[in-house]
């Protein structure tokens, strides 16, 4: 038998006034971009800002549909913008936030399996990980500074399709 271990970190604050002033900012962006969502199924918004590293900055709220599968998380929304608008430049951090509109969200909300493949796809294109930064209507900030493999650590990589 043979045992994997895996360790993820992330660090915690307790208020947007422990954070660098960009990280503030993008928190506040991306709560903006989260009352843009259209959700009037889920009622479960979330707003998406990326700071690329050639400072622009890209954002996304998840768009819903009737028929669910056609709707998109705010990620992808922001990440597929990205990658078409600004081809070649990788991104520097993510800020995620959430709220529901009927009841409170008071922990960070990570991102879906989905949206977690597409970004790692991002990752694995440039070499480097996407610092993330996620917080629920309030409450405590998480920030994962090694990527998506911190919130799914068994990725599956372009490698496998080789084969």
């Amino acid at each position: 038998m043979q045992l994997i271990k895996k360790e993820i970190e992330i660090e915690v604050y307790d208020t947007d006034s422990e954070l660098q002033a960009e990280d503030q900012y993008l928190l506040r962006l991306a709560r903006e971009s989260m009352e843009l969502a259209y959700a009037p199924y889920s009622r479960f918004l979330v707003g998406c800002v990326l700071l690329l590293e050639n400072s622009a900055i890209v954002k996304g709220s998840n768009q819903e549909n009737m028929a669910y599968p056609s709707g998109l998380c705010a990620e992808r929304v922001a990440i597929f913008y990205a990658g078409a608008n600004y081809p070649g430049v990788p991104v520097k951090t993510m800020a995620i936030v959430a709220r529901a509109q009927d009841y409170s969200i008071q922990t960070p909300i990570v991102s879906c399996g989905a949206c977690l493949q597409s970004l790692t796809e991002y990752e694995k294109q440039f070499g480097k990980p996407i610092r993330t930064i996620l917080q629920g209507e309030g409450g405590k900030i998480w920030i994962a500074n090694k990527g998506t493999q911190t919130f799914m650590p068994f990725q599956f990589h372009v490698e496998e399709l080789k084969r």
